[in-house]
């Protein structure tokens, strides 16, 4: 197997060494700054999760917890991390931009790491998976079952909820793209005899 070169010819770990010995300074800074941020997002949630627990926002015994402790711990979570965590990631990140902003163009160019990217490697399923959720829970909640603790859910009341979730979320996305995908076939056929 060949490396992989970038668009000037050069092998990227070549052009990664040329990098790490002009900048090294900024390299070892971003990388002790992902660090803290990792103990720094672990810190955060270990510290809610004992808070939650103590103040009474959720149960201590996962079987009592229902959908509406889980979410409620989930918002809470994602609050307190992005305020903690997220806000100077954040600034940390405007700052590494504004760093490689003042590079020399030329500097820029020779530093083309990644090589060409395509859109369909991409991910990009959670959408998905988020929608599903939203239908599980408007699904929990409509049954009656959003404070009823998960240790009395049978796990047929789980599997078919999440199907009839799933199908909701295909029906109202998979009929639209459907007559989308129709319009556009016929669209083209009349376009191309």
């Amino acid at each position: 197997m060949g490396e992989t070169e970038s668009e000037n010819g050069t092998e990227i770990p070549e052009v990664w060494k040329k990098f790490l010995r002009k900048h090294w300074n900024m390299v070892v800074l971003f990388v002790v700054a992902a660090i803290l941020v990792s103990i720094g997002a672990t810190l955060v949630f270990l510290w809610f999760l004992g808070d939650a627990q103590s103040t009474g926002l959720v149960p201590a015994t996962l079987s009592l917890w229902t959908m509406g402790y889980m979410v409620t711990f989930l918002l809470h979570v994602i609050f307190w991390e992005v305020l903690f965590i997220g806000i100077p990631v954040i600034i940390a990140a405007v700052a590494g931009w504004l760093w490689w902003r003042k590079l020399p163009d030329e500097e820029k160019k020779e530093y083309h790491f990644f090589g060409t990217r395509s859109r369909a490697t991409s991910g990009g399923g959670g959408a998905i998976e988020l929608l599903v959720f939203i239908a599980f829970c408007i699904k929990v909640f409509t049954d009656g079952n959003w404070d009823v603790a998960f240790a009395t859910w049978t796990f047929d009341y789980l599997v078919y909820s999440y199907l009839s979730a799933s199908f909701w979320v295909l029906i109202i996305f998979g009929i639209p793209m459907a007559l989308g995908v129709i319009w556009w076939i016929r669209h083209e056929m009349k376009k191309n005899p």
